[in-house]
């Protein structure tokens, strides 16, 4: 079973991130698009699908693994323009999503080593890989050096267009 099969899980996208990587690059704040159960907590607050966490405000520092697929580039704007925090997402670096969210705005971005496993909302880990390469993104200087301490994979550190806007210190939604 390849990507698509990490996009849907029984109808819908509720996967849950490896404990091992959220492990490797310590607490968070907020999981904005968290999903409904978890055996483990992502963060220390968290908004469902119920929430629509795309609607409400994002403070602290957030760990986001979208839903795959379309809808991802929406998670990736707000990240962005939050600018504290770290995205999952396959790494797919020639798409528009890539272009658009991450090179030129990112801090950084991790390529994870190997395709991790991701588990079903009840914990059991998935018998098939992500099925693609699997990125964290940083956004944030101290997001970036989270990435760099997590032994989880190889780092590139992001370079900002000169035309791009500037985020305020630490990040922060103006909302």
């Amino acid at each position: 079973m390849g990507l698509s099969a990490h996009q849907k899980n029984g109808g819908h996208d509720e996967w849950l991130t490896p404990p091992k990587i959220l492990q490797a690059l310590g607490p968070f704040d907020l999981d904005p698009c968290a999903p409904m159960v978890r055996p483990w907590e992502t963060a220390a607050r968290h908004y469902t699908v119920q929430d629509d966490g795309l609607a409400l405000p994002w403070d602290g520092r957030v760990w986001c693994n979208p839903p795959f697929g379309r809808e991802a580039v929406k998670w990736l704007r707000r990240m962005r323009d939050h600018g504290n925090g770290v995205a999952l997402i396959p790494a797919r670096t020639e798409t528009a999503m890539f272009y658009e969210t991450v090179w030129g705005s990112a801090d950084g971005v991790l390529f994870i080593k190997g395709r991790p496993h991701f588990h079903y909302v009840d914990g059991r880990r998935a018998a098939f890989n992500s099925g693609a390469p699997i990125a964290l993104v940083a956004y944030g200087s101290d997001n970036l050096e989270s990435l760099r301490q997590s032994g989880l994979g190889f780092v590139v550190v992001g370079h900002h267009r000169p035309d791009s806007n500037p985020r305020p210190p630490g990040g922060g939604d103006e909302k």
